[in-house]
């Protein structure tokens, strides 16, 4: 009687070693699967970071780029300001702008008209005239004169890079004139409308430097700080 009892104690042991030996690799499965899955999440997480932190940086440049380019412009509109402002004192001190005057009556009457649409405000007509007055009398005593009012209309037509080239060859051509130091103030002016500090602050000094007891280089030591 006492050995079916030991008999069935040893069955039950062994079913319960059997049972234990199966079940330890299904938890381990278990747990295999779980890490997994635990580490599949915990990337998919970083990824969104990292996603989201470039999202971030690439918005901050925007919203950098587009204040810088708002700066440049408020820059440009101060200084068109400014370029108004001088032009109008310029032209009270001068009472037809200039104090040259040439023999020639239909070349007189040809800037004269040309400088008549200028002080009206009439840029564009104002350009177009000191063009053709410049290409009927490229070798007139008031060519550089022409040469500066043109420059002048095209930057208040917003033509920079035309503005630049007609005062760069007066800058270039004729050092020593007297409106050397104006034009390049107003090469400045067009570099700040275009963006470019560094060129308007090296023509505002070059202003300084070559052309120390001109009223422009007092002007330009200002615009200096400005651009600081």
């Amino acid at each position: 009687m006492s050995f079916l009892p030991q008999a069935t104690h040893r069955v039950f042991l062994t079913c319960a070693t059997l049972a234990a030996l199966l079940t330890a690799p299904l938890a381990h499965a278990f747990a295999d699967d779980d890490a997994r899955r635990a580490i599949l999440e915990l990337r998919q997480q970083v990824r969104q970071m990292t996603e989201q932190n470039q999202q971030a940086r690439l918005s901050l440049a925007e919203q950098l780029e587009n204040l810088q380019q708002e700066l440049a412009n408020l820059r440009g509109q101060v200084e068109h300001l400014r370029w108004e402002v001088d032009a109008k004192r310029r032209l009270e001190q001068e009472q037809i702008g200039v104090s040259i005057t040439v023999n020639n009556p239909q070349e007189q009457a040809a800037f004269n008209q040309a400088l008549t649409h200028f002080r009206g405000g009439k840029y564009k007509e104002a350009g177009e005239g000191f063009a053709t007055f410049l290409a009927q009398y490229p070798n007139s005593q008031l060519a550089s004169e022409a040469m500066f009012y043109q420059g002048s209309s095209q930057y208040a037509n917003r033509q920079f890079d035309a503005s630049i080239a007609t005062l760069q060859r007066l800058t270039q051509g004729k050092p020593d004139d007297a409106r050397t130091p104006d034009a390049l103030l107003i090469i400045a002016a067009n570099q700040v409308e275009k963006g470019n500090m560094g060129g308007a602050k090296t023509t505002l000094q070059s202003i300084v430097s070559k052309y120390p007891q001109s009223p422009a280089a007092a002007t330009a030591q200002e615009r200096i700080k400005l651009l600081q």
